[in-house]
């Protein structure tokens, strides 16, 4: 599958691919099999305000060879301008379906981010659950820039098939753009938060919340003091920017 024939949507300034599940799994299975390099990307609300002002988060994520609307109000802002994106390919599903991809076909899988003691039960979690994955390696996500060469060095030697990489936006997206030509790995892929998730430190929202987009509210919900001022402030830029790609839409001055 060639990247560059898949039709994308420009959202806010960056560019979405119009793919489902499906074609992502099968684009990262062709690129193990070819040892040929996948950076994937993904944007959410937060992401899409976050970048309207942080240059270098736009660069980073730009740099993914891929980048899929990990949030519903995503794919309901393209649906808006008139050019609708196929479904919602969270980050978090593409990294679960990645491990039964393992599981089958033995691909080497290597962990880098958040707790250490977190990281590790992520680890406990496919072993017992995906005993075909191999995990190639693992370590916790807190090191600074000095140290970022080392823990490229440790990646790159380690074989790996897959790469998930669960830190902090932009410090997963700095780190992937920087050293994912130098590491080699056929399949780099961030995710956030979603090993506190798999390790059951937080709890992911109930799926008829996902699909109404409320997802968000959930978190809320779990932490009130740390996400209710986040929210409200990211969710409140997107709907004016939301408000203003229509109108633009609408009018022809930008393309859909």
């Amino acid at each position: 599958m060639n990247t560059d024939k898949i039709s994308k949507v420009n959202l806010l300034g960056l560019d979405v691919y119009k793919m489902n599940m499906n074609d992502v799994l099968e684009l990262c299975k062709q690129r193990i099999a070819s040892r040929k390099q996948l950076l994937l990307g993904v944007v959410n609300v937060a992401k899409l305000v976050n970048s309207q002002k942080n240059e270098q988060l736009r660069k980073s994520v730009k740099d993914a060879d891929v980048v899929l609307a990990d949030g519903l109000a995503v794919v309901w802002l393209s649906k808006l301008i008139g050019n609708p994106l196929p479904e919602r390919v969270a980050g978090i599903d593409i990294m679960t379906n990645l491990f039964e991809s393992a599981d089958k076909m033995n691909y080497r899988v290597y962990f880098l981010g958040a707790k250490k003691s977190v990281v590790e039960k992520v680890v406990d979690y496919v072993g017992g659950n995906h005993p075909g994955l191999i995990v190639a390696g693992y370590r916790d996500g807190y090191f600074n820039e000095d140290e970022y060469k080392s823990v490229a060095q440790e990646i790159k030697y380690s074989n790996a098939d897959i790469l998930f990489v669960a830190m902090t936006s932009p410090k997963k997206e700095k780190f992937l753009s920087r050293w994912s030509e130098y590491m080699n790995i056929p399949v780099c892929h961030g995710v956030g938060g979603s090993f506190d998730v798999v390790a059951g430190v937080t709890k992911r929202a109930p799926v008829w919340m996902q699909d109404i987009g409320m997802e968000w509210f959930y978190r809320v919900l779990q932490e009130p003091r740390r996400m209710w001022k986040r929210y409200l402030v990211t969710n409140s830029i997107f709907a004016g920017l939301a408000l203003k790609a229509f109108v633009q839409a609408r009018l022809g001055i930008a393309k859909p």
